[in-house]
């Protein structure tokens, strides 16, 4: 399926974030299965979901505003990965990894609100 989303920087590296938060919420311990895994799990999900939807809608205004959803959640999973980091969950170091893909995720989400903006 050749899909406009799927062309889109920003969902890719959204997709890859996700991967990220699987593979280190197996580090979690097994009383967060239910609690902070799985809220960091659909927040993460939740932020290429709303790139691709948005993408789908007919107008820019529309898109925009799943742009910002998408925004929301990265903010959402920000806080879930803090803590997480506060709680000892994962290394200092894998950290700093995924906080700088999150800036970089939240720079290109802002970039093309900005840009749907504008043709607007």
């Amino acid at each position: 399926m050749d899909k406009l989303h799927k062309k889109l920087n920003v969902w890719q590296k959204a997709m890859d974030l996700v991967l990220i938060v699987y593979e280190i919420k197996k580090n979690f311990p097994a009383s967060e299965k239910y609690g902070l895994t799985g809220q960091m799990r659909r927040a993460a999900v939740s932020i290429p979901s709303n790139i691709a939807e948005g993408a789908s809608r007919r107008s820019k205004k529309e898109f925009s505003q799943f742009l910002y959803v998408a925004k929301g959640s990265l903010n959402e999973l920000d806080t879930q990965l803090e803590l997480a980091k506060r709680l000892n969950y994962f290394p200092l170091m894998q950290w700093e990894a995924i906080d700088e893909n999150m800036v970089e995720i939240d720079k290109m989400l802002s970039g093309l609100i900005r840009h749907q903006r504008k043709v607007q």
